[in-house]
């Protein structure tokens, strides 16, 4: 079967900043960045595929240098541009802070390279401190909506990375720009694990999936279980497609995030058996014709 991998990272922590990559202080949800390989290539993720034919992929941005967002797009660009790549990574989902008053330049600059399809702002905010991972609120913040309004004029999606207690908010944003595509990250990131907490997010999922522009991204569940099995994360695959349904959702690895977890083709293994009774149009669009779609690649 063909596969897009539809959020993934390079980086070559080796040669370039990545400060929180380098950061021992630093354990977030999923862990402690240190933990994470060094390098990760086009060469790396397609040996890592192994029998699974990986046909494009969506690199999704990591902070190379937060003081240059550009930049990363630049080398991005320069990959996916240079024939040993194969093409990797085909669409390009970017870096900008929409509270930056040169926002729009910003965009502009960007969409100078030809793989760029999104914008990403992690936006995560929990009741427990300890799992934010955004500096503040946004979503709350007028000047900060009114700036995501500038994607529409530039042909952009938006990467939406939240927890479940974030969905009114992301419905409000989703209403007001009904031209700019949402696609929601990790499948809303159930980290909670209690009776409550899944049935909190399964309504939350439900109620975001109302909104006709917002698509759902299955992944990354390993940063939220990390013993997982395919029967584990059966149910909050099962309950996402079940809310956006299946022209609406995606399948992607988080690599190499998620090989602190398990191995590449484990990840996609999973998806293929949990989606077995599946036809094969659904299918299709699950693993491959989605991504395609929504990042227009």
């Amino acid at each position: 079967m063909k596969i897009i991998d539809a959020h993934h990272h390079f980086w070559n922590v080796t040669k370039d900043k990545y400060a929180w990559l380098a950061d021992e202080s630093l354990e977030l949800l999923w862990g402690k960045p240190t933990q994470l390989p060094r390098d990760y290539f086009p060469p790396d993720i397609v040996s890592d595929a192994g029998p699974w034919e990986l046909a494009k992929s969506v690199h999704v941005q990591c902070f190379r240098d937060p003081s240059d967002p550009v930049e990363e797009s630049h080398w991005l660009q320069s990959l996916a541009d240079d024939p040993e790549s194969s093409g990797y990574p085909h669409g390009i989902v970017a870096f900008a802070d929409l509270t930056d008053p040169n926002l729009g330049e910003v965009l502009s600059q960007h969409c100078q390279y030809k793989n760029v399809r999104g914008i990403r702002q992690i936006l995560n905010r929990h009741p427990n401190e300890a799992w934010h991972m955004s500096e503040r609120d946004f979503m709350k913040d007028e000047s900060w909506c009114a700036n995501y309004g500038l994607l529409e004029a530039h042909k952009l999606s938006f990467d939406l990375q939240i927890f479940y207690h974030q969905v009114p908010d992301a419905i409000r944003l989703a209403q007001r720009y009904p031209n700019i595509p949402i696609i929601l990250n990790h499948a809303g990131m159930p980290a909670e694990r209690g009776p409550e907490n899944i049935d909190a997010w399964r309504s939350a999922m439900k109620q975001l999936a109302s909104c006709d522009n917002v698509a759902a991204k299955i992944s990354g569940l390993g940063m939220c279980d990390h013993q997982w099995t395919a029967e584990s994360i059966r149910p909050f695959v099962i309950d996402v497609i079940e809310a956006f349904g299946t022209d609406r959702c995606m399948f992607a690895s988080n690599f190499p995030v998620d090989c602190l977890f398990s191995d590449y083709q484990t990840v996609w293994n999973a998806y293929d058996t949990i989606t077995a009774d599946f036809s094969d149009e659904e299918r299709a669009m699950l693993f491959h014709d989605n991504a395609e779609k929504y990042y227009r690649i």
